[in-house]
Parts: C-alpha cells; structure tokens; sequence
C-alpha cells in the first residue's frame, strides 16, 4: 500500500511585542491569538520583538502572556535566551528563519508561509514592519505599508478621510519643531483653537494607539503637562476639540468578496475614569454594550462609513473604525485601528462574535486571506 504525503501545513510566524509603549497589550494579544489558531491547521511559530528591538525566540506559553495581578507580561520574560537573535531573509526566494546567538553556529527555523503581525504602534502597526515583510516576499496579515502609515499617523489620517468626504471631527497638529524651537507661538496656536472650539481639549500622540498618552485638558493650568505626556510617545501631537455624544466602534473584516462591517459596538461613560484609556480598556476591562443600541438606520450608516474608511486609506484585512454619535444625530469618525486590540476582551472580536464570526474563525479568516495575496504592488 502507498503512503501519501501528508498535506503542507501553512507555517505561521506570530511577530509580538516590539518597541512601542503598547508592548504589553501585543504580548496579551499574542498570547490570545496562539491560544486560539487551529494547530491541526497551521504551524506556529512565536518571535517576540523586546522593547529594544531585538528579535527573539519565545515560548509558546499562552499562560505566560496574560495580565496576572495587574502586572503586564513582556518579551523579555518570555525569551529563550537573553542574547539570541531571530533573523528574517531579506530575500523573496528565501522564507527561511535564522535563529542566531553568539559564538554560535546559526541554526535554520524553517520557512515561514505567512506573519502575524500581533503589534501596536510605531515600529509594528505603522507599515514598518510591513515594509521589511514586503522585501522578504512573505506574506502578511492586515494593510500593506501606505495604509498601515496612514492609520498610524493620526494627522493623515484625517487629511485622507477629508479628501474622501468622510466626517472629521475638529483637530490641530503641533509637529515636533513648533514645540521645539518656539513653545509659546505652539501654545497660543492650541489656546486659539481652544477659543474657537471650547475647553477641555484631548491632548495626544498623532502616532500612538487609541489608549496611551492622551490627557484630557479642562483648562490652560494643565497644557503643558499634557504636551509633555504625549510627547513623551511621539513628538508630534494632535489636539482635538471635545466632541459630545455616544462613542460608537465597527469593526470591518475582508471577505473573498471585499470589506464587510460587524455590528457597532458602543463605549458607555467610564464613571472610574476621565474617559476610554488603558487603565479602562485593559487593566479594569471596562466593557462596551455589544452590538451598540442604535435604530436600523444609525447602524446601517455607521456600518457603511467604516466600510469608507476602510476602502479611503487602502486598508487590507481588518480595520476598527472608531466613531462618535453627536447629539445632533450626525456621526464622526474619529480614527481607524489597522491592527486593533486583539484580546478576548477586545472590542473588534467581540463585535465580530456578536456577527457570528467566532474568535478562532476570525483568525483563520485573516491568515487565509494574506496567504492569498502576494506582496509587492497588488
């Protein structure tokens, strides 16, 4: 009797970590994702990026990766070795990983089908990565590197949704030099825009995630300190005018048959916090109400603007689209994720559970759908 070989399993890399201030909640994430890929399906292999940006091989611990007590896992306890380095091929001929440590013979990992990419923030979410994937010719989960840029770059962001007709909400960019070189001209250029839209202010990073660095502002006496915080992930800060109403999220997934939305999720008040920040959304697991309470046509509309957004910055794979729901019945958008909070607490798989896409199902769908593209221009 012949023997049949048996079919190729696609090898997945989870790339986690990395170098931004949202380390901890990528490891969380991570640890979520290996728990939940199908491995009669897929191969796995984890690599952890440390805080300084070394490349790591890691357990495959799950456990190991969740918050406990508070405490926020990282890379660097999960690392087989304190020295060694993961290395990609910077080659589309060659999908081979190399696992390297001193004095040492280097020692193939076998090749990789597809990445993972588990990372948020700069260095991991905002086409970085994504440009280093695309020279070594492996295929990727999520939006390519223009699109990962723009979702990444909140100033840009709202530039691309203005030139589509999307609703933006009011806004004004102090970039790193403004602050630098004349901070009174930068701060006037803030309390004018206070004057025009009202206090209190958001203050935050233009290039870090949804919860890190933001400082709600109520009046002049706490702006410096505000620019300070935010700074203190990115030199370049956005500040935005308060926009009252019901916070409001969609997540949009792609399909073979292009982009299609989840029903909405929506943020209640945070009666222990200022407003939606990490504390909230990670360490207290402040819960949103899925799907949001909305008439038909409210979540008809919200559903189809995160579907706009989506396709105005070029996006692939998945996207949280984060809106605000005024007073006067109009709808805000007010940033996209391309690589959205991922946990089992997260909002995106919760709204697309509550659509009848379950967790591990989600992931599948997202590594099939980057085993069928190719990199490069598409």
């Amino acid at each position: 009797m012949s023997s049949q070989t048996p079919p190729h399993k696609p090898r997945v890399a989870v790339v986690f970590g990395g170098r931004s201030s949202e380390h901890a909640i990528s490891v969380v994430t991570a640890g979520a994702v290996l728990r939940a890929i199908d491995r009669e399906k897929y191969d796995v292999l984890p690599i952890g990026i440390t805080v300084d940006g070394r490349w790591a091989l890691t357990a495959d611990d799950p456990e190991r990766m969740a918050i406990a007590d508070r405490k926020l896992p990282s890379v660097a306890e999960l690392a087989e070795s304190t020295d060694g380095g993961v290395l990609l091929p910077v080659d589309p001929t060659n999908r081979e990983v190399v696992y390297s440590e001193p004095g040492s013979v280097p020692k193939a990992l076998g090749e990789v089908d597809v990445v993972f990419p588990v990372l948020h923030g700069p260095y991991g979410e905002d086409g970085t990565l994504q440009g280093l994937l695309e020279l070594s010719g492996i295929p990727y989960v999520g939006s390519g590197v223009l699109a990962s840029a723009v979702g990444q770059d909140k100033d840009y962001m709202k530039r691309v949704f203005t030139s589509f007709g999307l609703p933006v909400g009011p806004y004004e960019v102090i970039r790193p030099r403004e602050w630098e070189l004349d901070p009174a001209a930068a701060r006037k250029k803030i309390v004018d825009f206070a004057a025009e839209h009202g206090w209190p202010l958001f203050v935050k990073p233009a290039r870090a995630g949804s919860s890190m660095g933001i400082t709600k502002v109520d009046d002049l006496a706490g702006l410096d300190d505000a620019v300070e915080e935010a700074r203190r992930h990115d030199p370049k800060i956005l500040v935005e005018s308060l926009l009252s109403g019901r916070e409001i999220e969609c997540g949009v997934l792609e399909f073979d048959d292009g982009p299609r939305a989840s029903v909405p999720a929506e943020i209640p008040p945070v009666t222990a916090h200022d407003f939606y920040d990490f504390e909230a959304k990670y360490i207290d697991s402040a819960a949103g109400l899925v799907p949001a309470p909305l008439t038909a046509d409210e979540t008809a509309e919200v559903q189809e603007l995160a579907v706009a957004a989506f396709e105005a910055a070029s996006c692939e794979g998945l996207v949280r689209a984060d809106f605000f729901l005024q007073d006067n019945g109009e709808f805000v958008i007010n940033e996209i994720n391309t690589l959205p909070g991922f946990t089992p607490i997260s909002m995106y798989p919760l709204m697309w559970q509550k659509s009848g896409v379950d967790y591990a199902e989600l992931i599948d769908r997202l590594l099939q759908a980057a085993l069928r593209r190719s990199t490069g221009l598409r």
